[in-house]
């Protein structure tokens, strides 16, 4: 089914966006939209170069658990969904922690939390 390939990859691509949290988190490389900074919350709360080392590696987790995600459409195991759903709230977090920086990160989770509550009415992808 074609929605299973463009769901998959959009949840493959979205993972693969997260790793810019974790190499501008870690210093690693910066980005022009994005640089380092030891504060969240569109600057009003400072969480120091630890805090944001460890949300870096919460961003790269997120990404790792995406790419799954994606994968795991292909094969429909019965815990794809609730596992993209709590994927997707955890994404969510992170992209608000990190606003005004990830807020098209926002509206990709949006998306698909979106997709998640109407695949059933819209017949995608077998659960």
């Amino acid at each position: 089914m074609l929605i299973n390939v463009i769901a998959a990859i959009y949840l493959i691509v979205h993972g693969l966006i997260h790793l810019i949290g974790f190499v501008v988190f870690w210093q690693i490389a910066e980005f022009e939209d994005v640089s380092y900074t030891t504060t969240v919350l569109a600057g009003r709360l400072d969480i120091g170069d630890v805090g944001m080392r460890v949300l870096g590696v919460v961003w790269l987790l997120i990404s790792v658990a995406f790419v799954v995600a994606g994968v795991a459409i292909f094969f429909s195991p019965p815990w794809w969904w609730s596992f993209t759903l709590a994927v997707t709230v955890a994404s969510l977090i992170v992209t608000l922690l990190g606003w005004p920086d990830a807020r098209y990160g926002v509206l990709a989770n949006i998306i698909i939390l979106l997709f998640l509550f109407f695949r059933p009415r819209l017949g995608w992808i077998a659960r």
